[in-house]
């Protein structure tokens, strides 16, 4: 086990007053008692409820679309087609804030001739109540021709394959390379080849996709509604032909978004209806339209081979990564970045090539989820480590701690990551934490699994990040911080709250936070790519010391002493080493009330920029940092009924610095939950197109009875580029927790499931093919060239 003593370029140990303390974040009161609006319970005066006709089919050609019969229907207050709508696009690539060109690949608003994925819209409907707006759409007569589809990513690359997307339908592809590969092959004494596949994933946030929206007297399209991103305003704008302070984002609490509420959902479609009925419009989608209204998690087949020595070096990796973009592209070159770069993982490859490919297909479009990339390139490279150790009869953390990246190493493309590496000593805590092992008990036979993992956070380097913040101080003492982050759950306004009160010597009970509206708080870019900590948290922190730097001149004069002599802490300034010598915080700020001195600021906090990777290459910084931690699993696997349960969840995680201990814990235990539903139940099933699971009577999520405590063991580096040291842990979280589980399960019955789920029928098919002899493991399996 790693020295605890290990030199790293962190911050010293400082006692905060506010800062790592488990303080009731600023929604929790709301919540607990009920009293908290979601986008969902606001309403208006006169407001009129909207639905959404889909297709049926995956692939077809709309022949006629008569709406006649639905807006003769009374109670019915508008039908919207493509023929009513301007000639203009909805937005699928949103890079951000910045201003930066978009990739070219916006979508239709409404079908007008072709049909490119189950479910995609074909009209809009307004009516004075959901019942009669359901009534018309049974009403609306189309017909569709359908056309030839492709289903599978593979098969869309071919020639001849019907085109989805471009001339190709390859959307993008990324190399990274590095080293000689040849060359490491050749030194290689082994040489590993497997193949891992992931399967559709569904967001399954508690709260589906809903909004409010109206038309106010300046003829501004006000949009209340479920969103992970305020700037998308200036989309929406563009997609309805208006200038960009014509629309206001106002975001709710979101109950749950996980990227799935990234991308635009039914922001657009609010906004057209209520330009067109100059009616308030609530648009809400039920549980079967969310599972067809927002892009999904990119199913991956993942080929590794890996060139090992004897003594478990590894000496090279050659990596193909195929995903499926579905119909339309979204963010899918960015979730395959972010893939390609994860690929090795946290373990040093000098001789590395990756090729990755994201391709269209006539299936449900994909687009962000939590891991964003890197969560399947950790199912493979974490399962691959776990199959050379198999394979050269080596202890599963022994191959690794031979392997891992140390702190100061490069990375695969090249860069030098700036925080510390505390990989292996996340995975000794989190396996010794799992305890002694069980002995089988009847059909029960235990295993245990282990996973690393490197994750960014922030978004990529060359997208120029940014993010505002406004922080002040009122005359009688109070805070107010404005910020436009949206706060998805994981408490990020109560973060920014207590940032400013560590800064300013204040306690919770004395700060407000305002957050998430576009045209009152300032612009604080996307909650996503686990930034919003990273990014809003340092704006908030630069606006708050440039208003503490006033206050202590101030304080410094009243008590006729220097500025680094003045402590503010509990509402109290006071002289260090004097506690006599004090006043309340509200007297002090009452002082530079009268003598005029600014008591608010407004920051940006800009994130490191650098050029693109190089294309040929792969080689440069792609992202600010990356998080490093390890998921240990014990599991339960039911030989004769193929059920597994997870018997322990150990998670261990260097944040770099907790803001707030229990959000922190809630983000693990939130991430544990998720990744379990990934490697054991949750599949989005479509057969040629058509989704077979529209319901969660299909779509199996872990239920309270299914996840174990979790045990958080949370490690404080202090080295992260976050305010105080911290670094992310939102996606990192979910990220090594599947790859944890299939590990635990070979552990357990002695065969390797290559394609997620493992499901119950997996494991007995799995079992029986052992039994009966079979050299040829579940799943696509590989091979072993010595």
């Amino acid at each position: 086990m790693t020295d605890v003593a290990e030199t790293t370029a962190t911050l010293p140990n400082v006692v905060y007053h506010q800062i790592g303390k488990p303080l009731v974040r600023t929604d929790a009161p709301g919540k607990a008692t009920g009293k908290t609006p979601y986008a969902g319970d606001y309403v208006m005066p006169g407001m009129v409820q909207a639905k959404v006709l889909r297709s049926p089919q995956a692939s077809a050609r709309l022949v006629r679309l008569d709406v006649e019969r639905a807006r003769a229907l009374p109670g019915v207050v508008c039908v919207l087609t493509a023929r009513e709508l301007p000639d203009r696009l909805a937005p699928t690539d949103i890079p951000g804030q910045t201003g930066q060109a978009r990739l070219k690949t916006d979508q239709q608003i409404l079908v007008r001739e072709r049909v490119r994925y189950h479910g995609e819209p074909l009209a809009l409907i307004a009516a004075e109540s959901t019942d009669i707006a359901e009534h018309a759409m049974s009403l609306i007569d189309y017909e569709l021709a359908p056309l030839p589809g492709v289903f599978d990513p593979a098969e869309a690359m071919q020639p001849g394959a019907p085109l989805v997307q471009g001339e190709d339908n390859v959307v993008a592809r990324h190399v990274i390379r590095k080293g000689d590969i040849a060359g490491g092959f050749a030194a290689a004494d082994l040489v590993i080849e497997r193949t891992y596949r992931t399967q559709f994933i569904e967001h399954a946030f508690l709260e589906p996709e809903v909004g409010l929206a109206w038309v106010d007297e300046n003829g501004v399209v006000n949009i209340r509604v479920s969103t992970q991103v305020i700037e998308h305003f200036r989309f929406i704008a563009d997609a309805i032909g208006v200038a960009h302070n014509k629309v206001r984002i106002m975001g709710a609490l979101v109950g749950g978004g996980f990227g799935g509420k990234e991308d635009i959902t039914v922001e657009v479609y609010l906004a057209l209806l209520a330009k067109h009925t100059g009616r308030p419009v609530r648009l809400e989608f039920s549980r079967e339209d969310s599972f067809m209204g927002h892009g999904k998690r990119h199913p991956f087949a993942l080929t590794y081979k890996t060139g090992i020595k004897r003594d478990g070096t590894i000496t090279a990796l050659d990596a193909r990564i195929l995903s499926d973009a579905g119909a339309y592209v979204y963010l899918s070159p960015y979730v395959l970045l972010y893939a390609a770069v994860a690929a090795p993982g946290p373990y040093r490859i000098d001789n590395l090539n990756v090729e990755a490919a994201s391709v269209a297909t006539n299936n449900m479009y994909t687009s962000a989820f939590r891991g964003f990339g890197a969560a399947q390139a950790c199912i493979a490279y974490e399962q691959q480590m776990d199959e050379i150790a198999d394979a050269l009869k080596l202890d599963r953390l022994e191959l690794r701690r031979r392997n891992y990246l140390k702190t100061g190493d490069p990375i695969a493309t090249g860069a030098t990551v700036p925080s510390a590496i505390w990989t292996e000593r996340c995975a000794d805590l989190a396996w010794q934490a799992l305890g002694e092992r069980k002995e089988p008990d009847g059909p029960l036979r235990y295993g245990r699994g282990i996973a690393a993992y490197q994750q960014s956070y922030g978004r990529l380097t060359f997208l120029h990040d940014t993010s505002e913040a406004w922080v002040g101080v009122e005359v009688d003492g109070t805070v107010i911080v404005r910020s436009g982050v949206t706060d998805i759950g994981a408490g990020q306004a109560s973060a920014l709250a207590q940032i400013a009160i560590e800064i300013l010597g204040v306690t919770m009970d004395n700060v407000v936070v305002y957050n998430s509206d576009s045209a009152v708080t300032p612009l604080a870019g996307t909650t996503t790519a686990t930034r919003a900590l990273y990014m809003t948290g340092n704006a908030v922190r630069l606006a708050a010391e440039a208003v503490r730097g006033r206050l202590l001149a101030r304080a410094a004069q009243a008590f006729q002493t220097s500025a680094e002599h003045i402590e503010l802490a509990n509402n109290r300034v006071s002289v260090l080493d004097n506690s006599a010598r004090a006043m309340p915080f509200a007297e002090l700020v009452k002082m530079c009330a009268a003598d005029g001195i600014q008591r608010q600021e407004l920051s940006i906090f800009r994130a490191p920029f650098s050029d693109k990777l190089d294309p040929e290459t792969g080689q440069g910084q792609a992202h600010p940092d990356y998080t490093y931690g390890a998921h240990a699993i014990e599991v339960a696997v039911d030989t004769e009924t193929g059920e597994v349960s997870i018997v322990q969840s150990i998670a261990c995680h260097d944040v770099g610095q907790c803001i707030n201990p229990a959000a922190v814990e809630g983000q693990i235990e939130g991430g544990a939950a998720q990744g379990q539903g990934y490697a054991l139940s949750e599949e989005m099933i479509y057969r040629d197109g058509k989704l077979m699971t529209p319901s969660f009577s299909e779509y199996l999520i872990p239920t309270a009875m299914d996840v174990p405590k979790v045990k958080s063991i949370i490690l404080e580096s202090r080295s992260g580029l976050g305010p105080f040291g911290a670094k992310g842990i939102g996606e990192p979280s979910l990220t090594p927790v599947a790859p944890a589980i299939a590990n635990a399960v070979v552990d357990a019955i002695g065969v390797r499931i290559y394609d997620l789920p493992i499901t119950p029928e997996k494991v007995v098919r799995a079992l029986q093919a052992l039994d009966g002899g079979s050299e040829t493991k579940s799943g696509d399996g590989g091979t072993v060239n010595r």
